[in-house]
Parts: C-alpha cells; sequence; structure tokens
C-alpha cells in the first residue's frame, strides 16, 4: 500500500508521528526518508511521544543510535547517513530490528543489504512555493502490518 499526506505545519507533522506511535509493536521498523530539514525528526518526536518517552527526542546524527527507554516500548532512532561506505554489520542492526522495541531508520538507502523483508518506509518532502513547514509525507508499506498501520494512520 501507497499513500500520501500533508502537513502544515510542525505540530501536525508531530501529530502524525503521534499517530502511527500509538499503533507501533516491538520488532516494528520504520524507514524515514528525505533530504535534511524534510522532518524525519519532528515525526519521530511523535512517536516518542506517543510511546510515553519523557527524554526529548533529537536527531541522532552524530552518536548514530540513540536508545530511548522508558516509554510504553524502547525508541531505537538511527541516523545510518554515515555509514553509506558500509559498515551497517557491525551496529548489530538485526538485533535491534528483531528486537523489544521500535526501530526508526534516517537515511535507510544506506543500509538496504540489511534490512529486514517487512517494514513501513515513509519519505519527507518539503514543499516548494508553500509555507515554510508544509511537508508531504508518503507511506509505503512492505508487509500486511505496515499496510494495516497505513489504514489506520490515514484513515483508509
Amino acid at each position: 500500500m501507497k499513500t500520501t499526506v500533508l502537513a502544515k505545519s510542525a505540530d501536525q507533522t508531530i501529530e502524525i508521528g503521534s499517530k502511527l506511535g500509538n499503533l507501533l509493536q516491538p520488532g516494528d521498523v520504520l524507514l524515514l526518508d528525505g533530504d535534511l530539514g524534510a522532518g524525519k525528526t519532528t515525526f519521530t518526536k511523535g512517536i516518542g511521544k506517543a510511546l510515553g518517552i519523557k527524554r526529548p527526542v533529537k536527531s541522532p546524527t552524530f552518536t548514530i543510535i540513540r536508545e530511548y527507554k522508558g516509554g510504553r516500548i524502547p525508541l531505537y532512532h538511527m541516523d545510518v547517513y554515515r555509514l553509506e561506505d558500509g559498515g551497517g554489520e557491525e551496529l548489530g542492526l538485526e538485533e535491534y530490528f528483531n528486537g523489544d522495541g521500535v526501530t526508526v531508520v534516517e537515511w535507510s538507502e544506506f543500509i538496504e543489504d540489511e534490512l529486514p523483508t517487512e517494514y513501513l518506509k515513509i519519505k519527507f518532502e518539503r514543499l516548494d512555493n508553500e509555507a515554510e513547514d508544509n511537508r508531504k509525507i508518503e507511506f509505503e508499506g512492505h508487509g500486511s502490518r505496515a499496510d494495516e498501520m497505513i489504514g489506520k494512520v490515514v484513515g483508509e
């Protein structure tokens, strides 16, 4: 399943992330792709909010992986941009993907060979000639669980 929604503000991007966050279960994998500043971390803040994570969700650009515990389930937030030349297998990504929490991966194209077969891919795009915070958010399901989540988030 593939569908698109529009977010007209950062708050609305957080709200959509929160709606998805309420549905997440251990082992769910979300891939967030889009240019710098497209809304990936803002969306992840909504997921963290829905999971009951008290710490502020920040971009994991320099740490590669940020682990947030203390919510309903753990949130593993990854930015694998710096793995452009490989190295994902050394991080034990499979353990995260099959673990006790939800894994959110930014810049997933750099670890394509290590992704599970089922995941929800979310692409963010800033809209030109529009208000600064307008975003197009495209959901693409890979597997029945991902398709089910899309249907509940976008109301199809």
